[in-house]
């Protein structure tokens, strides 16, 4: 089964982005085949600093290293170092119908949060069906915030066929429901564009401050809680051990237990579940050449399977003999 999956390097990644997709990603090199991009081309819908970008895409690259990407088993490439996508997303772009990309409500909600409405980002949809399209992806994990895309994916794919022959294979879409929504600190979706994430690899001081910000209720450190209503309860549940989680429930449910004492826990056990790879993460930023020399081979071979899809649909197109 080959696997296909992008992130965006749009800032600093998070808990979201990890307990999210992240940690899935990896899990999944074990028995498939996997193609993993950053997604660079998407980001400059937001991202207008150059070196921003480059510094972000280098922290994405090190990150899913430091969190257990093998590049041996798995394509990791950075997206704009193919660039047989954007040839195929103006391809796609000449058979989608605009009513389908205005029915996508992503576009809509990002220029209510005041990100520009430019081109690249209402025909964001076709990008994302040629990062699919392009390597002949059978399954694509998505949150569920994504699965509209996904959907459209499927439909320029279908529309594709059906005018030029089959030609491109037609994704299935991985959701699961348990993970696809981690909470920010303000209870919404973690999103970088809510402002209320928590980093992975970020300071101590820092952590424990966005730590401190989670929104909680008015009770008293005497009263009993519930904690399955609980911020702090549910952010610490994705890293505790079984045992751990009981025993701060038991806490939550018998009283005397505050909100401060809960979040000085939460901070502890992110720096502890995360330290491990915090120091691998380290050892291979004092290599950032070694970091760029995996992505230009992970670009190699994703090129190598790009250049046979597009082959195929430019002959069916009638730009190639």
């Amino acid at each position: 089964m080959r696997y296909l999956s992008g992130i965006q390097p749009s800032g600093t990644l998070h808990l979201g982005n990890y307990f999210g997709a992240m940690r899935r990603h990896i899990e999944r090199q074990a028995g498939h085949e996997c193609f993993y991009f950053i997604a660079d081309y998407h980001a400059l819908t937001t991202v207008r600093d150059p070196e921003q970008l480059r510094r972000n895409v280098l922290g994405v690259a090190l990150d899913y290293l430091a969190l257990g990407l093998d590049p041996a088993r798995t394509v990791f490439f950075r997206q704009s170092d193919v660039p047989q996508v954007v040839e195929l997303a103006w391809v796609l772009s000449t058979i989608t119908s605009m009513g389908l990309l205005e029915r996508c409500h992503s576009f809509k909600d990002k220029v209510a949060k005041g990100i520009e409405a430019s081109h690249g980002l209402f025909s964001y949809p076709v990008l994302m069906a040629a990062d699919i399209l392009l390597y002949d992806s059978q399954r694509v994990p998505v949150g569920k915030d994504q699965k509209q895309h996904l959907e459209v994916t499927r439909d320029i794919a279908m529309r594709f066929n059906a005018l030029y022959g089959e030609t491109l294979v037609v994704p299935e879409a991985e959701i699961e429901e348990a993970t696809a929504v981690v909470p920010g600190t303000d209870g919404q979706k973690m999103s970088k564009s809510y402002g209320n994430t928590i980093e992975m690899f970020g300071p101590e001081k820092q952590i424990e401050k966005a730590v401190k910000r989670i929104v909680m209720d008015s009770k008293t450190v005497e009263e009993p809680k519930d904690p399955d209503e609980n911020l702090v309860y549910r952010l610490y549940c994705l890293m505790a051990a079984p045992g751990e989680r009981e025993e701060m429930a038991r806490r939550f449910r018998a009283g005397g237990y505050g909100y401060g004492e809960a979040k000085k826990e939460l901070a502890r056990k992110i720096l502890e579940y995360f330290g491990p790879f915090r120091a691998k993460r380290e050892a291979l930023a004092g290599d950032p050449a070694g970091v760029r020399d995996v992505l230009e081979d992970g670009a190699r071979r994703a090129r190598a399977v790009a250049e046979r899809t597009l082959e195929r649909v430019y002959r069916k197109v009638g730009l190639r003999e």
